[in-house]
């Protein structure tokens, strides 16, 4: 096998790491707002402690990342497929972070039940940012810089229910002060999951970026 055949190799090896990678963040988002909203601190745990095993796969990749770059001293787009995919790799493990987040914000709410009704859109919220990280994900695969483009439009809709709930809770505290830990909290994971939606979006700049060779701001 020439030395091409073996970098070729070595880089869609890289790739379907960081899809693997991605698929456990995912779930982890996922689960961590299920547990949330059913209150059970079982599944919350679980999130905290399936943090380790994305923590390890990040650093498993990123070691790979830095002896392609030692190893074969990539160029022109080889080295933007490189860096692309130190970008993903970054926003991909800050994602499973704030799914940790959400998954202790749990264990601080599950001893009563929701005063708020605003709640509810927290898994709106997870669902779009989740179909984001998916959108962006496919477009890294297929070089898709307008599907990369049109899944960033996604984070307006992201920010839009993150500004709504924000003003509720606000609301929410100011009308009945015994709601104010639970909505502390609720302003917490309300946050987190529009940073996801931001991480997604800079997957999509990523592709932009590895595509073009062009850096752009797509939110």
């Amino acid at each position: 096998m020439s030395p091409r055949q073996n970098f070729d190799k070595a880089l869609y090896a890289l790739k379907q790491d960081i899809l693997r990678m991605a698929g456990l963040v995912e779930q982890a988002i996922y689960e961590s707002v299920e547990a949330l909203m059913r209150k059970d601190v079982s599944l919350a745990a679980q999130v905290i402690m399936g943090d380790e095993t994305i923590d390890e796969l990040y650093l498993e990749i990123e070691s790979k990342i830095i002896k392609l770059i030692a190893t074969q001293q990539p160029m022109a787009k080889d080295l933007r497929i490189v860096v692309t995919g130190i970008k993903i790799l970054l926003s991909l493990e800050r994602m499973a972070d704030h799914a940790v987040d959400i998954a202790r914000a749990t264990m601080c709410l599950s001893s009563r039940p929701f005063k708020v009704d605003v709640v509810d859109y927290i898994p709106q919220m997870a669902k779009l940012a989740r179909q984001m990280l998916k959108d962006g994900l496919d477009a890294y695969v297929n070089d898709d810089i307008e599907k990369a483009q049109k899944m960033c439009a996604g984070d307006d809709e992201v920010d839009y229910i993150f500004a709504k709930v924000f003003r509720e809770l606000m609301s929410c505290m100011r009308k009945d002060p015994d709601t104010v830990t639970e909505c502390s909290y609720l302003l917490y994971v309300n946050r987190y999951l529009e940073r996801v939606a931001d991480h997604a979006t800079n997957i999509g700049e990523a592709v932009v970026y590895l595509v073009t060779g062009e850096r752009k701001e797509l939110n």
